[in-house]
């Protein structure tokens, strides 16, 4: 914030259009189709008046829907691409941080002068024309015609388009004639808006699906895949099954991003950008499935230091410490996915005690991974490793099919976390910017976290009844932290009122607790994951 003459906090230009942007944001639910702006009719008037049909008709485009992947399917596609030599525009959601994070040129966020000029461009010429009849623009459908403009203004020679939600009425679905479309694993989320069966859901995902263009996808459950075939058949667009990438294939390098999912990912992008580079004229043909060697560009693509925060990001505290206190970072939101991060958490704290440490104390059945004692090679114990869970998720979401996934997946590979502790999310759904964050809120309705606490505590004591807090036999008690802000903890997890208390809590354990590293999970929202990023940041 800049100070204005009297002494007054001043809004930056930057901060201006953030607050611009910001009242773009509805307090309806999605799920809620009475707001003309979501009419899907419309974004062909809001492309005529910023004067986008022709442009987007001249971009060269990818355009990826799915459940669980596609995010990281446009990352890599994009360093692909990018490290084949071709100036590339991506566009992804959410940010996590600063809303330009969803505007990538040449793998590199939109510079804050180039987002202010294309923003004003586009909020002030919809602003003039916007009427009872066409209102301006939803947030979501803003941000892909910003993008729209973008990529088309910089002459990008590839835009990777993820979708927001679903697919049919998606805002980036106005691409009427993309490269190539790719559809990501399938399953089940955003069920209040996309169906509660995965064929409803395919079907709203193959909505992306254009006469003719090539259309590609990984394995999916069978329900799943019918519907893709069946709506490909109608449309007579070629439908290829893409597997996993081979690790072999990489020479011996790693991935850019973490986790074993991620070579199915891989595998789409590299499909993606071998039809693209096919059908724009730059290979003959595709890459074959079977193939047993990549271009160099493809495996330096892959295998490049991407950036997709909160995916699998492994991030140390920027505070005394940060060795003791090591966040670990996946927005995982749905059933599949948090057994996935479960199990890539799992692997990556056994995996850096194996690098860090040569020997450690074999864990039995009857002992958390808490408890563990890691050795030097001359047999002194070395800190203790210590998992806390750091949870939310958006009431839509059913914590009775997050939590249990994610609890039975880590102990499957022997690691119990020794506390949950439950916050409500820093960041405000109508606001966009960390000037625009609330102050902490002592009378913030912590409600559902004491829900979510509840169905912590049935599954650690094995009540599979569930209920209320005499049911589970746990006992609540009412502490109080060294701001005096109340936290209702017990055994096994703790309710705070604040993430910035949580966090204070993790740091003064860490500072108490001297033998003992802590490795916290932080997963059930991207908003989460956000928040904690700006405050361990700072």
């Amino acid at each position: 914030m800049g100070e204005g003459g009297d002494g007054s906090s001043k809004p930056t230009p930057y901060e201006e259009a953030l607050d611009a942007l910001s009242s773009l944001i509805t307090k309806r639910s999605r799920a809620d189709t009475s707001n003309n702006g979501d009419c899907f009719e419309l974004l062909s008037d809001y492309l005529k008046i910023l004067e986008l049909d022709e442009p987007i008709s001249q971009l060269k485009i990818i355009h990826v829907a799915g459940t669980k992947g596609k995010g990281s399917t446009c990352t890599f596609t994009e360093s692909i691409l990018r490290h084949c030599g071709f100036r590339t525009g991506l566009f992804t959601s959410p940010h996590l941080i600063d809303v330009r994070e969803r505007f990538r040129l040449d793998g590199v966020d939109i510079s804050e002068e180039k987002f202010l000029a294309y923003f004003w461009w586009c909020f002030e010429r919809l602003k003039e024309k916007a009427s009872d009849g066409i209102p301006m623009p939803s947030y979501f459908r803003f941000l892909a015609l910003l993008a729209f403009k973008i990529f088309a203004a910089e002459e990008v020679d590839v835009a990777i388009l993820e979708v927001g939600l679903g697919g049919k009425y998606d805002a980036t679905n106005v691409v009427k004639a993309p490269v190539v479309c790719g559809v990501s694993s399938l399953g089940y989320d955003h069920m209040e808006i996309l169906g509660n069966t995965l064929g409803a859901i395919a079907g709203e995902k193959a909505g992306i699906f254009k006469p003719g263009v090539p259309a590609l996808t990984v394995p999916q459950p069978d329900e799943a895949m019918c519907v893709l075939e069946e709506k490909a058949s109608e449309l007579n667009v070629p439908l290829q099954l893409v597997r996993p990438l081979d690790a072999n294939l990489l020479n011996g390098f790693k991935l850019g991003l973490e986790g074993e999912h991620q070579y199915v990912n891989a595998g789409l992008a590299i499909a993606l950008s071998s039809t693209w580079l096919q059908r724009t004229g730059h290979l003959e043909v595709p890459y074959p499935e079977h193939t047993t060697s990549l271009p160099e560009q493809f495996i330096k693509g892959l295998t490049a230091t991407v950036s997709l925060q909160g995916r699998a990001q492994i991030v140390p505290d920027n505070n005394e410490s940060p060795e003791d206190l090591v966040f670990y970072l996946d927005g995982a939101h749905s059933p599949e996915s948090m057994e996935i991060c479960a199990r890539w958490f799992s692997l990556s704290i056994k995996g850096d005690s194996q690098e860090k440490i040569l020997s450690c104390q074999p864990l039995d059945a009857s002992r958390s991974s808490h408890d563990l004692v890691q050795r030097k090679p001359d047999g002194k114990s070395r800190k203790n490793s210590t998992q806390i869970l750091l949870f939310n998720c958006m009431s839509v979401r059913d914590p009775q099919l997050l939590l249990p996934n994610l609890m039975k997946t880590c102990a499957s590979h022997g690691v119990y976390f020794k506390k949950a502790l439950f916050v409500p999310n820093t960041s405000v759904y109508n606001k966009v910017g960390s000037h625009s964050l609330p102050a902490t809120d002592s009378q913030v309705d912590l409600s559902w976290q004491f829900a979510l606490q509840r169905v912590w505590e049935n599954l650690m004591l094995g009540d599979k009844a569930g209920g209320d807090e005499k049911s589970t036999g746990a006992v609540f008690e009412e502490l109080t932290d060294d701001t005096e802000m109340a936290v209702r903890s017990c055994e096994n997890s703790a309710v705070f009122p604040s993430l910035p208390s949580a966090i204070k809590w993790l740091r003064d354990s860490v500072r108490k607790s001297q033998s003992v590293r802590f490795q916290v999970l932080v997963t059930g929202s991207l908003h989460l994951i956000g928040d904690v990023l700006k405050l361990i940041k700072k």
